[in-house]
């Protein structure tokens, strides 16, 4: 159960605000949707294999597009050296 105290010379906005984020960061509203209506088993599990799939292309990817910024960067920071040698 979240629980958001009003402090003193806060309105109530802001208080609103506060509630919002932290039932967002608890993933309530997620969970709600998710329990909203019966899942069978069977696509309980294509549903998770789909995530895990989702989660390691990703990661791979960003793997890949860190190595390629800093490979660049260090090959402009090479070209403009050599400019400046000339």
């Amino acid at each position: 159960m979240l629980e958001v105290k009003l402090t003193e010379g806060e309105g109530f906005d802001s208080m609103l605000r506060r509630f919002s984020k932290k039932v967002q960061q608890a993933g309530i509203i997620s969970e709600v949707r998710r329990r909203g209506f019966y899942e069978k088993p069977s696509i309980k599990r294509k549903r998770k294999e789909a995530a895990k799939r989702r989660k390691s292309s990703r990661s791979s990817t960003e793997t890949f597009a860190r190595t390629r910024s800093s490979s660049e960067t260090f090959t402009r920071a090479r070209s403009s050296s050599e400019t400046l040698r000339r």
